[in-house]
């Protein structure tokens, strides 16, 4: 029960964190958030910072779960399936899982002023950029490492885009985001 109320909190804390931003993220707004009486989140993570790291483990975790998830496809894929995975996330990224990564993005600018929230994001994207070069590598791409570093920035970039930037208004069509995942692909493997 214990885990699975951390668990809770650090969820409804990363929804504040999307919706309010950082300056939003207070114990008392997780406790609404997450419908709990007050003082729940304060015996969960007594601080802040506690409250952040909570986030980041949590957020991790998320990851990790998604590229496990994902492996068995990706080892299979050939180009225009990889270009096809790749559009499939960036559509749920971009609609389902839209609060998760705004929250990401908060995290991120947070960590410029908690160089330990850096290390723990850094971490978690690091198996991220593992993951896209074993599949890079397994279709032949020159620098399977450097290129995965460059196709995840560009993945972040178009995300943010669509989340957070100029087209975050407009609706989010899968199929131009198909035609952005097979330029990616392509760039990738040239």
């Amino acid at each position: 029960m214990g885990s699975d109320r951390r668990r809770l909190v650090a969820r409804h804390a990363l929804a504040v964190l999307a919706e309010h931003g950082a300056r939003g993220l207070t114990h008392r707004a997780v406790d609404q958030a997450a419908g709990l009486p007050p003082g729940s989140t304060s015996y969960y993570h007594r601080t802040r910072a506690a409250l952040l790291d909570a986030c980041v483990d949590d957020l991790v975790r998320q990851d990790e779960a998604e590229i496990a998830a994902m492996a068995p496809l990706l080892q299979a894929a050939d180009e225009e399936q990889l270009a096809g995975v790749l559009a499939d996330v960036l559509h749920r990224w971009a609609t389902t899982d839209r609060t998760r990564h705004l929250g990401r993005y908060e995290l991120f600018l947070e960590s410029r002023r908690h160089p330990d929230l850096a290390e723990s994001l850094h971490r978690g994207g690091l198996a991220v950029r593992e993951a896209v070069a074993h599949v890079l590598a397994g279709l032949g791409a020159p620098e399977p490492h450097r290129r995965a570093t460059w196709l995840v920035a560009a993945i972040e970039g178009a995300l943010f885009e669509r989340i957070a930037g100029y087209l975050s208004s407009v609706p989010v069509d899968r199929d131009e985001l198909l035609d952005l995942a097979r330029w990616l692909v392509r760039s990738a493997l040239a």
